[in-house]
């Protein structure tokens, strides 16, 4: 019982991490109007050096799912590397959402 919840601790502190990296990243560029909405990963990524997790972002009118590489644990890592892996998804909105 006690692997288990310190398991989840790390899966969770993980998945914000992650998300806050992505975020700082994308400050960096400029993109600061860039939202990330949620971050997936499998449920191994908290283990590994290496994983390949989504990143659901919006940017105005449009939303993507971005597939980012990243390399080097938040936690056990001096050094946390994001690679963008590709684009799984790109959904635009028109009109006016009243």
């Amino acid at each position: 019982m006690i692997v288990g919840l310190a398991y989840g601790g790390l899966y969770f502190y993980y998945g914000v991490t992650v998300k806050q990296l992505v975020e700082e990243r994308v400050t960096d560029f400029g993109f600061g109007a860039l939202e990330v909405k949620s971050i997936d990963y499998g449920p191994m990524a908290p283990l590994s050096t290496s994983s390949l997790v989504s990143a659901d972002v919006i940017y105005g009118g449009a939303e993507a799912i971005l597939d980012i590489r990243v390399h080097g644990h938040p936690l056990f890592s001096d050094e946390v590397r994001l690679e963008l892996s590709g684009l799984q998804a790109l959904r635009l909105k028109f009109g006016s959402g009243n």
